[in-house]
């Protein structure tokens, strides 16, 4: 699944341990780099943990990066 929504400067953002967002509640951050964050969260309906990944803004327009994102998104989930 990917979630949309406009983090501005998402490397430069860090989403504190806590925050809910829909239905995930963001547990820590793992790591950051020049594709965006990666957090621990906590899918609350399903009680299982999960990673988000949040994109700088500029990659959420770029076709290409999405489609990589939410292949890298649907081989983590077979897994």
């Amino acid at each position: 699944m990917v979630l949309k929504g406009t983090f501005r400067g998402a490397a430069n953002v860090t989403i504190p341990s806590g925050t809910n967002l829909g239905r995930y509640e963001v547990r820590s951050q793992l790591g950051a780099g020049g594709m965006g964050a990666v957090y621990r969260a906590r899918n609350t309906k399903l009680n299982r943990e999960i990673a988000i990944k949040v994109l700088p803004e500029g990659f959420t327009k770029d076709a290409e990066r999405v489609a990589r994102l939410q292949r890298e998104a649907h081989v983590l989930a077979s897994h």
